[in-house]
């Protein structure tokens, strides 16, 4: 019977879920360089503000908004890794393992806001 479950794994469907899993990757350098730029943006605009000699030398909310675009990296790689073992482990077993529509919304609600965030940002700066 083991061997009739193996045997029902097709090549196509783990190379799929590899290929999931490598976009959950990819976003997740995403999100991590993206946060970088933008932590690395308010050191760039402290020394361009000494270097113009201006008043501004406020960190903003560029420090902790890109601390937090890259923790939210990490959490996405880490939601990789756990959907790619659970979706092996289903296929292995004979069963499709679905992300309940919770996660999804959960999902689209925090990319969301981080693209609030980004836009209001970009809004507000002159």
């Amino acid at each position: 019977m083991e061997n009739d479950r193996q045997a029902a794994v097709r090549a196509t469907d783990t190379l799929a879920n590899e290929r999931t899993y490598l976009a959950y990757i990819r976003t997740a350098l995403a999100f991590i360089a993206f946060g970088f730029v933008i932590a690395r943006f308010s050191l760039f605009a402290r020394e361009f503000s000494e270097l113009v000699h201006s008043a501004n030398t406020d960190k903003g909310v560029s420090t902790a908004f890109g601390t937090g675009m890259a923790a939210f990296g990490i959490v996405v790689a880490l939601l990789g890794a756990w959907r790619y073992a659970v979706t092996d482990r289903g296929l292995r077993e004979g069963r499709v393992i679905v992300l309940s529509s919770v996660a999804g919304y959960l999902i689209a609600l925090i990319v969301c806001a981080i693209a609030a965030i980004v836009a209001f940002a970009l809004l507000s700066y002159q």
